[in-house]
């Protein structure tokens, strides 16, 4: 009888830089699952890889003084060596610069076009280098790119364009037959009414502004834009390719039961990419899950504001599985997760040293003084209905919760465990046992309990810490140790002797390991350079006259529709009202504003941001973590002026 098949992927790493633990943790994640649904008897077929085209890449090889080629080479052989380094265990790893990937999307372009589906225009629009998007005036934010906030340049060019609308119905319908098909429930929502409802624009998928792409066949000089190019790794890591017959691997594997991606280019697995496996008639995967950013402190990691961690860096002080085990235990199902040094050391301390580590090393340790290690036949006796109760709901519960890909809430509930064996050794008290010789049978009956308690601990962290299980595994001389073997209690076989009792995790000198790392850290920095004052650094007071501030009455304040960092406010100066749009909506709820007395620059040119008109701007401090709106601290009149 031939398994259940269960198709995993990640979103394929792009190749522009060394990914940081943010990036790392979906193929954490998604290894985790792998490896969970491994053991539980499906037949599992996991992808990664890189991306590895695109403009963003061309300047940077062109910065590095080499060719495109050789830059991404190196990048991705060092993003493959995190993915190693971090125990994933994956079948296949996809690069789009791959001879068969290359030969497939050409066609695939080819196919679409001769269909229909794709025709030749021209762009003109504004284009943000780093996320590889185009944007509107009115999708702008404060003329900057809406999705990072960075800089945005004018492009002009000629472009093949996808038909989008053309299967929007049939998406929607789709969407609406399958409420799995996009998880968690937030996600859906959001790209249900901030994209599919307002309806789509035709996709530009091919450039000309830049070479460092997969030729497009029939017309020299295009190469294919990301989307095409990146999204079909998925099926043409199978062997795929339009009008021909199907391999093995695809017939058998295809669709993908779950693409696990980061909730940023959640757009382009929802709707790009389902549209054009529509229009191409293959079936759409089963399901796409948006996990959250892990950030640093309150923000998402980036090389600019210095918050970055790496997963070498991590391992190197603290090993594998105690970072696989923060990123999967700290990640809620839908809301971001932080990370920090701090952090990874109270978590280590508590969860890994006190709870699991010592929990092993005791029982192990009493097991070897007590009896020689030999471990003494199961003995009924207070106590144990309870810790047998929680095994049994730990897995139970665990189990249902990774069903769900719900990493963090299966975690919880296996430690639910570990704490209740340490809670039984306290209520046992083996150590009191082992002074009476008519209570060494009951002595032998407790320590088996908790052997079996740690047998199923094991087991049911593999797919997490799979390295902390192998030890665990090898300290208790475990025979049973697959997912059938924890259905009951009672697997540990008497007679058999356990191992040595070494430890799993040694706790950590908080204080002392911040100053390292501290140290560390101020090591690689750069010395600060001495910034030279400019010559001309001043105004004349006929510039400053020039900008027109009065006070504003805060009257009315709602989000933006489909913008989630814009405010429109409703504002009266004087006779008038005016209507403001602002960047504030992260440090501000709309009910906060109103009734505040705010300073306002009367005289901008009105301007319109994602499609609602701006008469003016609302002025506020900024220290890049923290913004205040300026406001007027006494009673004055609105449409007072400012000098």
């Amino acid at each position: 009888m031939s398994k259940e098949k269960f198709y995993i992927t990640t979103a394929i790493a792009y190749t522009s830089r060394k990914p940081h633990i943010g990036n790392t943790y979906e193929v954490v994640l998604t290894d985790a699952i792998a490896r969970y649904k491994k053991a539980m008897g499906y037949d599992v077929f996991f992808l990664t890889g890189t991306d590895e085209h695109g403009q963003k890449i061309q300047e940077e090889a062109e910065k590095a003084g080499i060719t495109p080629k050789q830059y991404v080479d190196g990048v991705a052989g060092e993003i493959r060596a995190i993915w190693d380094l971090m125990g994933a265990e994956y079948d296949h790893f996809i690069r789009t610069t791959d001879d068969y990937h290359v030969k497939s999307v050409q066609k695939i372009f080819k196919k679409l076009y001769e269909q229909g589906d794709i025709y030749k225009s021209e762009y003109e629009g504004w284009y943000c280098v780093p996320d590889e998007s185009f944007f509107t005036d009115t999708q702008l934010v404060d003329g900057k790119c809406p999705e990072c906030g960075r800089e945005v340049v004018r492009t002009k060019e000629e472009a093949y364009f996808f038909k989008m609308s053309k299967y929007q119905d049939a998406l929607m319908k789709h969407i609406e037959e399958h409420p799995e098909f996009i998880q968690p429930e937030s996600r859906k929502r959001e790209m249900v009414n901030n994209f599919l409802k307002p309806g789509l624009q035709d996709l530009c998928v091919s450039r000309t502004s830049f070479n460092w792409g997969i030729p497009v066949e029939f017309d020299p000089g295009h190469v294919v834009y990301v989307w095409i190019d990146a999204l079909s790794n998925y099926i043409t890591a199978l062997g795929y390719e339009p009008d021909a017959k199907k391999t093995d691997l695809y017939a058998k594997y295809w669709p993908a039961d779950v693409h696990i991606i980061g909730k940023d280019i959640l757009r382009f697995h929802t709707i790009y990419w389902p549209i054009m496996l529509m229009a191409l008639g293959e079936p759409l995967p089963k399901q796409v899950f948006g996990h959250p950013w892990l950030l640093a402190g309150m923000d998402k990691m980036s090389k600019s504001r210095g918050n970055v961690l790496y997963a070498d860096d991590l391992v190197r002080r603290f090993g594998v599985d105690a970072i696989r085990y923060y990123l999967l235990s700290e990640m809620p199902y839908a809301q971001d997760g932080t990370i920090s040094y701090e952090t990874i050391i109270a978590r280590y301390n508590a969860d890994l040293a006190n709870t699991l580590g010592n929990l092993v090393n005791r029982t192990v340790a009493m097991m070897n003084k007590y009896f020689g290690g030999v471990i003494q036949p199961q003995v009924k006796g207070e106590f144990d209905d309870e810790l047998i109760a929680c095994a049994q709901e730990a897995v139970k519960t665990a189990c249902a919760k990774m069903d769900e890909y719900k990493t963090a809430d299966a975690l919880d509930a296996i430690f639910a465990l570990a704490r209740r064996s340490n809670k039984y050794i306290d209520e046992t008290a083996p150590w009191v046992l082992a002074k009476d010789e008519n209570s060494r049978a009951r002595l032998g009956g407790v320590l088996y309990n908790l052997v079996e308690s740690i047998r199923i601990l094991a087991v049911l962290l593999s797919p997490f810490m799979p390295e902390t299980a192998k030890s665990i595994f090898s300290q208790i001389n475990a025979k049973a140790t697959d997912f059938d073997s924890v259905k009951e209690f009672g697997k540990t076989v008497a007679g058999e002797s356990v191992g040595e009792a070494t430890p799993l995790f040694a706790r950590l000198d908080e204080k002392k390991l911040m100053e390292e790392i501290e140290a560390e850290i101020a090591a690689k920095q750069e010395p600060a350079k001495k910034e030279e004052e400019p010559e001309e650094n001043f105004i004349g007071i006929e510039d400053f006259a020039k900008v027109e501030l009065k006070v504003g009455l805060v009257l009315e304040s709602k989000p933006v529709e489909g913008a989630e960092k814009l405010l429109v406010s409703q504002i009266k100066i004087g006779d008038e009202t005016r209507q403001i749009v602002s960047g504030i909506a992260k440090y501000y709820d709309p009910s906060e504003l109103v009734g505040k007395k705010v300073v306002v620059v009367t005289n901008l040119k009105p301007v319109k941001l994602r499609g609602v008109l701006s008469e003016g701007m609302i002025l506020a401090a900024s220290d890049k973590k923290e913004l205040t709106v300026l406001t007027v601290d006494k009673d004055i009149p609105d449409g007072t002026k400012i000098s």
